[in-house]
């Protein structure tokens, strides 16, 4: 009998949260031979990949399209099956749509030649050809720490540097880690636009990038190499995930809150649900903010089992809009970013603790195909459109720091900039959220949707592992290794489902 057969007979898991990290291992746990059953305590599973319902419209309201496809394929084929034949993917031709308050717009395309002729005309032949040579710089970066760090299940400086000895030492010395990122986009990029643009994508990790490493650039890289909206909504991916999960004998709970997990000589033994009912587990995998567990509320014999960053603090937050809305002035792509007139000045109010004074505003245009109008078309007023609108904010949610006046001020602050970069609104309903009710939805986070903010060198390898230290208890999620964002979130289930399946074979 193979080893996954000796498991299946009689090795037991419960996963605790049925996010997309709580998905994902329980997925890998059920194709590594273990009977699991997976308990979330909302009405639906999904975690941040949510919709709201707006105006009887559903609206994605979280993760707005997928990167990194292999992470999800890779779980998908570990399971038997082919992810095309439960989610329609359609990748986007313009990665991203840019305006700025001057009126100048810029397209990102998958292609860099067809970006590098939109950035000459943009701003210069020097950006245009510095664009092209940062594309390689960061493609550099991402094949050197993919498989050290994306694909290890508990990456350290000495193994990756050690490795290869003087070439991983000399190669670390290339993945751009000794400069913040802005410092590095001034060395490829003379227009400021340009490294306000590309300084966006430090906020993907809830991240500043005036203090995040330069080798987080490599998420331009990530993006670039293919950006999908999934048919249907976001939420479908989740329901595919959940269909998979069932067909591989998972047995998922909704409405089936965790009071605690039971711990025994050292080990976590099984679960108590809020409703007093036990269950038995020879594992425990916990989807849910590291700092939850930390913090007692899955149990007070948890506190030590998880090691946390207290370096870097928390990522950010967001107050989002999820609207339906009639536009006109500025042709949407799916993607489309407005900044402001200061992006510094955003960055210094965040470390405050501060609601932004003048925004960069974020929003996704769900019904948008994934060929939009040219950037200089001025449309006129169309149809509704459902809308979700987002900017940062401090994760202070924990708090509960501004009143319904300042979150109204926040909103009117954002949709100005909005229509100083052309874009009218006719709002026809909206859903608001803050960090106070992420923090709910999220507890001990404070709202912050990304974990830990990644501020120096280090703050990757100090994630929490997969495995905690107690015994038969595991974590999965963007608190933990590899980090935050859907794919690092399905990577990081996958490692816990792994992780949990070999340790009791053992």
């Amino acid at each position: 009998m193979s080893a996954r057969g000796t498991v299946a007979e009689n090795r037991t898991v419960v996963v605790i949260g049925g996010g997309i990290g709580g998905l994902s291992a329980s997925i890998q746990a059920a194709a590594e031979g273990l009977d699991v059953t997976l308990l979330e305590r909302a009405a639906h599973l999904g975690g941040k990949m949510r919709a709201l319902e707006v105006a009887d419209r559903k609206i994605d309201s979280g993760p707005t399209v997928m990167t990194m496809r292999w992470a999800f394929e890779q779980l998908f084929e570990a399971a038997g099956r082919s992810l095309d034949a439960y989610v329609t993917l359609e990748p986007l031709d313009v990665l991203a749509r840019h305006g700025w308050p001057d009126g100048s717009r810029l397209d990102l395309f998958a292609e860099i030649d067809r970006t590098v002729h939109a950035i000459t005309n943009f701003a210069s032949a020097a950006d245009g050809e510095g664009y092209r040579r940062f594309c390689a710089h960061v493609e550099q970066i991402y094949a050197i720490v993919e498989a050290p760090f994306l694909k290890s299940e508990r990456p350290a400086l000495r193994s990756i540097v050690g490795a290869k000895g003087l070439r991983g030492a000399l190669e670390f010395l290339t993945i751009d880690w000794h400069r913040s990122m802005w410092k590095a986009l001034e060395s490829f990029f003379p227009d400021p636009r340009l490294r306000q643009l590309f300084g966006r994508y430090a906020t993907y990790f809830g991240s500043s990038p005036f203090r995040c490493p330069a080798t987080l650039n490599l998420i331009a890289h990530v993006e670039r190499v293919g950006v999908w909206r999934v048919a249907g909504g976001m939420t479908k991916l989740a329901e595919a995930l959940a269909t998979l999960a069932g067909e591989l004998g998972v047995r998922i709970r909704t409405q089936a809150a965790v009071e605690r997990v039971r711990v025994r000589d050292g080990r976590a033994v099984g679960v108590e649900l809020a409703s007093g009912e036990l269950l038995d587990a020879d594992a425990v995998i916990v989807n849910a903010a590291p700092q939850a567990v930390a913090s007692g509320k899955l149990g007070d014999e948890l506190r030590d089992s998880v090691r946390l960053d207290r370096h870097e603090g928390r990522s950010l937050s967001a107050v989002t809009w999820s609207a339906l809305a009639r536009t006109r002035g500025f042709p949407l792509a799916h993607h489309s970013v407005l900044f402001s007139s200061d992006y510094p000045a955003e960055f210094r109010a965040l470390e405050r603790g501060e609601l932004i004074d003048e925004p960069t505003v974020y929003v996704c245009a769900q019904d948008r195909d994934e060929t939009p109008p040219e950037p200089d078309a001025r449309p006129e007023w169309g149809e509704p459109e459902r809308l979700l609108i987002l900017v940062n904010a401090p994760a202070r949610g924990d708090e509960d720091p501004w009143s319904a006046a300042e979150l109204e001020a926040l909103r009117a602050r954002s949709f100005a900039v909005m229509a100083a970069a052309g874009l009218e609104l006719d709002l026809i309903e909206a859903r608001q959220t803050t960090p106070t009710q992420f923090e709910r939805l999220f507890p001990a986070t404070g709202g912050a949707l990304y974990g830990s903010a990644t501020h120096s060198m280090m703050a990757p390898f100090r994630r929490p592992p997969a495995r905690a230290k107690l015994g038969g208890l595991y974590l999965a999620g963007g608190g933990t290794h590899p980090g935050a964002g859907i794919p690092m979130v399905c990577l990081s289930g996958q490692i816990a489902g792994r992780s949990a399946a070999a340790d009791l074979r053992r």
